[in-house]
């Protein structure tokens, strides 16, 4: 079932702040979305599935009237889709003498100011503290900004909407091949090259680590099988300590001499293992395709 979390508020509030933290756990994120355009978004991620299954919006004053239009909107639209989409609402707000705080050390324009009130700040907060009723009544989450900084917002979404402790950091393994260099954004690297090599035996020279001949061939040899152990011992003490650091993505590289049977046997394999657990894998090939 696809997950739809609407992100609504206050002006400087935090909703981009929230936004972001969703796009970190692996939500598909679009800011200011006319409210004309959620029926049609959500029809375009039903029909294309994959990194639309999650998917997050924030719909505001910038785009409707009165926050009674997206209540009736959103209200409507879970009714109709409720079999194929889970709905949530996220509604931000802060108090009034924060948001004029934040709005004169900015120097930005309030949307809603700008629109209905010749630039009145004091007025458009009032106005949108006095709209904002219909939604608390609406939403699924309250979340006040008032006392809080941009890093714990974002910490409180995570802990709100991610789904297990591991989405909090996607993970993505990726395979290489150090005659083309080691890639830049990878944080930890581990060289295959001291492994049996495939390449070597005519009949896998032509085949690549994502076919079980040459996976077999690999970890056949015991020092392949003690590698591996190593490397998942590692990186399941390690994952935890980085999600708890806040790290937003980690990238964990293996490397062989061509990048196409051992670093991907074991960017396969590795990445299944983390998969058993529930981890958030995004596994990635560089080099297995060239010569």
């Amino acid at each position: 079932m696809m997950e739809m979390i609407l992100v609504t508020g206050m002006a400087g509030a935090g909703k981009t702040s929230a936004l972001d933290a969703l796009e970190d756990i692996g939500y598909y994120a679009v800011d200011n979305l006319p409210l004309d355009m959620l029926e049609p978004f959500l029809q375009h991620c039903l029909e294309k599935g994959g990194r639309y299954s999650r998917a997050a919006a924030v719909i505001d004053l910038r785009s409707c009237h009165r926050y009674s239009e997206l209540a009736e909107a959103y209200c409507l639209l879970r009714e109709q889709y409720h079999n194929e989409i889970r709905f949530r609402m996220l509604c931000m707000e802060a108090a009034d003498e924060t948001l004029l705080k934040r709005f004169r050390t900015l120097r930005r324009i309030h949307p809603v100011a700008a629109k209905k009130f010749e630039g009145d700040l004091e007025k458009a907060i009032r106005f949108e503290h006095d709209e904002l009723q219909v939604l608390r009544a609406t939403a699924d989450f309250l979340l006040d900004s008032s006392l809080i900084s941009a890093a714990e917002l974002k910490e409180q979404v995570k802990t709100a909407f991610v789904r297990s402790i591991a989405d909090a950091m996607p993970i993505q393994v990726m395979s290489f091949g150090f005659k083309y260099g080691a890639p830049l954004e990878t944080d930890l690297v581990f060289d295959m090259r001291c492994l049996p090599n495939p390449y070597y035996v005519p009949a896998l020279k032509s085949h690549t680590g994502v076919e079980a001949c040459v996976q077999e061939y690999v970890m056949d040899a015991p020092e392949s099988k003690e590698y591996f152990d190593k490397v998942i011992d590692l990186l399941k003490f390690l994952i935890p300590l980085y999600i708890r650091e806040g790290r937003t993505q980690l990238v964990v590289g293996f490397g062989c001499t061509g990048g196409h049977h051992r670093s991907v046997t074991f960017a396969e394999l590795v990445s299944e293992e983390l998969r058993k657990s529930n981890m958030h894998v995004i596994t990635h090939h560089r080099d297995y395709k060239k010569n």
